[in-house]
């Protein structure tokens, strides 16, 4: 654990965890980092859907192209905080009040994922003008991959069939203007699967727009980029990756680029903290009760893997009665919900965790806090931490920072390599 998030971790009373750590500061480094490893012609976005809370926001704003939001309520959240940055709207099953939110806010690229929704836009229009990706789900076979999102029977997206239908909409309706494709199709790759996946979709698509005679100007890849939660070690690599692209743009001049990654960007960056309640034992195997759980932080129940941790040996003890421990054996280390599925790492071989110690959960700057079902059992939520940023951490600017309209939300974070 690096020394300023362990210092922070010791500062924090028992009243104050659990908690959630952002370190604001490698959260920029890592970001620009990204930045540098990509060709000009590729825009970086950050998907809002993995952590949308507002200091992280304000930390990615001058290192990112834009923001990729897949609601209403995010798109309300993002335009709070940045009301000119360009903004991309995505996402399936788009209302016509979100719709309209759009067009209103001046998104600059509306991802359009059925011939329904298109012709919902239609109605809409009025005499605004709109920029769309058409997003497809092209037949591009994935094979065993984490988290597939199309080139199967999927809710995202359309077949290249709906694409045609779309065309002669987009014809009646010359204020709606194509600008692109989108096919955010797999998430969990490495760099050579990731690589091999665009040069895949980018050569579908100079077929597709070559064979309708249309400009072939832009696609967006969405993420997907990989992260490893069992070696916190690797990173995806991104100089590997914007040197595959560099090679793959020499090929279609012209033609611009959009990456829309959210985990590989705030992953690393976060921390959850807690303290072991109880260590107990149940038909010879170790569990220890933390504070907090999967209600805190979902990413390791919905995903079904162990979240890393370290433990922060505490000296402090001031119970009546023996301080129950576990030493040089595995223990499960689970929450404090009515389930059996609260669990956030199982059966891990620990030296020594005692009643009483701290537990850090590295890489929960995405899809960790925002994603949980906080109020299942009713807890207190977290408290919230950030460091390096650029003004103090109050209670009352941290609540306000979270405070989001009606739909969307989040908190995030991220590292150096």
């Amino acid at each position: 654990m690096r020394s300023k998030i362990l210092h922070h971790v010791q500062d924090l009373s028992d009243d104050e965890l659990p908690a959630y750590l952002y370190d604001l500061a490698a959260l920029r480094s890592h970001t620009r980092t990204i930045r540098r490893e990509l060709p000009d012609p590729v825009e970086l976005f950050y998907a809002a859907k993995a952590n949308s809370d507002a200091r992280l926001l304000r930390a990615l704003g001058e290192h990112v192209d834009g923001f990729e939001v897949a609601s209403g309520g995010e798109l309300q959240h993002v335009r709070r905080l940045f009301p000119t940055s360009r903004v991309a709207f995505g996402g399936p099953g788009k209302t016509a009040r979100e719709l309209t939110h759009a067009l209103e806010a001046g998104v600059e690229r509306l991802h359009v994922e059925s011939q329904h929704e298109l012709c919902v836009l239609t109605t809409l229009i009025g005499e605004r003008t709109v920029d769309v990706l058409l997003r497809v789900n092209p037949p591009l076979p994935l094979g065993r991959l984490p988290l597939v999102m199309g080139g199967q029977p999927s809710p995202f997206g359309m077949d290249p069939a709906q694409l045609d239908a779309c065309l002669r909409v987009l014809a009646a309706h010359p204020r709606i203007r194509l600008r692109g494709l989108h096919a955010h199709l797999a998430s969990g790759l490495d760099a050579p699967a990731q690589l091999a996946l665009v040069e895949r979709i980018v050569d579908w698509g100079a077929r597709w727009t070559r064979a309708h005679g249309l400009p072939f100007d832009e696609v967006n890849l969405g993420g997907g980029m990989g992260v490893d939660y069992a070696n916190p070690e690797r990173f995806f690599d991104w100089s590997a990756f914007g040197i595959g692209l560099r090679r793959l743009l020499a090929d279609h001049p012209g033609l611009t680029l959009r990456i829309e990654p959210g985990r590989s960007i705030g992953a690393y960056c976060g921390w959850y903290v807690t303290r072991v309640l109880d260590v107990k034992f149940s038909h010879g195997e170790a569990f220890a009760v933390l504070a907090g759980g999967t209600h805190h932080l979902r990413t390791p129940a919905t995903r079904g893997h162990d979240q890393p941790f370290e433990i922060i040996p505490s000296d402090t003890w001031s119970w009546p009665g023996p301080r129950s421990a576990v030493r040089l054996e595995p223990v499960t280390l689970v929450g404090q919900l009515c389930t059996p599925k609260d669990v956030l790492a199982s059966r891990v071989p620990v030296i020594r965790l005692r009643t009483g110690d701290r537990v850090a959960f590295a890489m929960a700057g995405a899809y960790a806090w925002n994603i949980s079902h906080h109020d299942f059992l009713m807890h207190p939520e977290p408290s919230f931490h950030y460091l390096d940023d650029e003004r103090p951490t109050t209670p009352e600017t941290a609540t306000a920072d979270r405070q989001r309209p009606a739909q969307g939300a989040g908190d995030q974070t991220c590292p150096v390599r």
